[in-house]
């Protein structure tokens, strides 16, 4: 065995790469699909749409008598973690020169967990907005009020979801909508810059410091969470000048979310992902056997679980 074979099944560098790759997912992929672990690469999850009832049961039991029967009126759908891999390859020449093998396959490891994060961030929204649809065109012009839409848009999301309070609510803004938002005369007269009086003036009360994802949460009915994608993609065939858009650009997704859901709950989307098989180092020499390559290997399966819970506003500001 190699230098580098040897280092890239020691468990020091699995962890690692594990780390790497957990703390490298983006924060809106996992925050629109977050992970469920599943023991098996291949099983079975609850599919709901607008079809489907959640009754909350009776649970009192009589003397002698049997208990009500947990149900969930929804199809089974089946995931299926799919293999996914990235090489990284080290030159035999960089082997023999380098005293440090175990940092440059540290090196590898970041590298490839940050470009396996985006491709998983771009797969997570694709599948979203194929999945949400056209959406529907919201004015945010002056006279307009973006967040009584956003409000609108979470009650029916609650409705749609049929989880009640045990469920949580995303609002996920494309940049532009969130540059729309935040400039909106309506949303800018809510906060407070520096020491100026804003909302809740006069009664003693402080307004909303700044702008921020996190500050205009506590604008909206149950205080969801807000994140922003600034995910870009380059919209150009090969060959041809680049034409870089925003992946969500001017659209909100008002979306229900559990932070860590199950196989069953009925969140919008999932990342189904094999239990301690996330990054896997390896290694393999080249046909060539000049360049030997550092594998890294992992399972997952991005799902829609529940079509009805997600709402899709298309701003625009006039």
């Amino acid at each position: 065995m190699s230098r580098l074979s040897d280092i890239s099944a020691s468990p020091t560098l699995r962890e690692f790469a594990q780390g790497a790759a957990q703390s490298s997912i983006m924060p809106v992929a996992d925050f629109l699909a977050p992970t469920v672990q599943v023991a098996t690469s291949v099983g079975r999850f609850k599919s709901y749409t607008e079809k489907n009832r959640f009754h909350i049961p009776d649970t009192l039991r009589t003397m002698g008598g049997r208990a009500a029967e947990l149900r969930f009126d929804a199809t089974d759908a089946t995931y299926n973690c799919e293999p996914h891999a990235l090489d990284y390859p080290v030159d035999n020449l960089e082997q023999l020169e380098a005293d440090g093998l175990e940092n440059m396959l540290r090196e590898g490891a970041v590298a490839v967990a940050e470009v396996s994060a985006l491709s998983h961030e771009k797969a997570v929204i694709d599948a979203a907005l194929t999945a949400v649809g056209a959406g529907t065109a919201k004015s945010w012009a002056d006279a307009a009020d973006p967040i009584a839409d956003i409000d609108d848009a979470i009650l029916s999301v609650i409705k749609a979801a049929k989880y009640g309070s045990l469920m949580g609510v995303g609002v996920l803004f494309g940049a532009t909508a969130w540059k729309i938002f935040k400039n909106q005369t309506k949303v800018r007269g809510r906060f407070v810059v520096g020491n100026g009086a804003g909302m809740g003036a006069g009664n003693g009360a402080l307004g909303l410091a700044v702008p921020t994802e996190q500050s205009a949460g506590q604008m909206f009915i149950g205080t969801p969470e807000i994140r922003t994608s600034y995910m870009i993609y380059d919209s150009a065939p090969e060959g041809k000048s680049e034409s870089i858009s925003f992946l969500l650009d001017s659209a909100v997704l008002v979306f229900a979310r559990k932070e860590s859901p199950s196989r069953r709950d009925p969140s919008f989307m999932k990342t189904f992902r094999l239990m301690d098989r996330f990054m896997v180092p390896g290694s393999y020499m080249r046909d060539d056997g000049r360049v030997e390559v550092a594998k890294f290997d992992w399972s997952e399966d991005v799902k829609v679980t529940n079509s009805a819970a997600c709402i899709r506003l298309n701003a625009s500001a006039t």
